[in-house]
């Protein structure tokens, strides 16, 4: 079973995956958003911001719900975003063959907006706020925020987004996801390698599919 396979097999064995992904994301938002109220920050308009950055996603159930936002996309937009990660994967071979560093806008991003935003991975949610990570094994983890947030004045001190819970919970309804479903393989990719891994031309961990016969 691939990805593909497990995503479309989600509502037959769990009906209501849907709504607790979704559920999910509503708590990171308002985590977020409780933070930045804090610390008086506002992300917008940032020209380097996290569309810019290279992440990899590493979740069955963020990709099967960016996979339901895609799906629901008009024919022009899907066929847009289809040549644009093709574009981006390209550009990030070559980038990383040549050991450069690499921004570019990702492929679902239009003027500055994301056509999915609705449906966009955790990572996109929680990027650019101070955070904490209280890890099991390495233990307490602490990031920054992006340059936006580190170089602006502010009359508080900045308080950071604890992650730990976000990330347990998530973790949860991924083994849940992944013992419906039988799926046991590792997802590490880029929103471009989600995209053309629906339309069947990427394998796990963003490798082209072998063809056959």
């Amino acid at each position: 079973m691939d990805f593909n396979d497990a995503s479309r097999t989600l509502p037959l064995h769990l009906p209501d995956w849907f709504d607790r992904i979704a559920a999910e994301y509503a708590r990171m938002d308002a985590a977020y958003d409780a933070v930045a109220a804090h610390a008086g920050f506002t992300c917008s308009g940032c020209e380097d911001n996290c569309c810019r950055t290279r992440f990899r996603h590493h979740t069955l159930i963020e990709y099967a719900y960016l996979r339901q936002g895609l799906e629901g996309l008009a024919a022009g937009d899907r066929r847009r975003a289809d040549a644009d990660a093709r574009r981006y994967q390209e550009a990030l071979r070559e980038a990383e063959s040549q050991g450069a560093s690499f921004r570019q806008w990702c492929p679902l991003n239009r003027d500055g907006r994301c056509i999915l935003y609705a449906y966009r991975p955790m990572i996109c949610r929680l990027h650019g706020l101070p955070h904490i990570l209280h890890h099991p094994v390495r233990g307490l983890i602490r990031g920054t925020g992006c340059h936006v947030f580190e170089q602006a004045q502010r009359r508080v001190a900045p308080r950071p987004l604890d992650r730990s819970g976000i990330y347990q919970t998530l973790a949860g309804l991924e083994q849940t996801v992944r013992k419906a479903t039988g799926f046991g393989a590792p997802v590490g990719m880029t929103i471009a390698e989600m995209i053309l891994a629906m339309e069947g031309g990427i394998a796990l961990g963003g490798r082209k599919r072998e063809s056959i016969g």
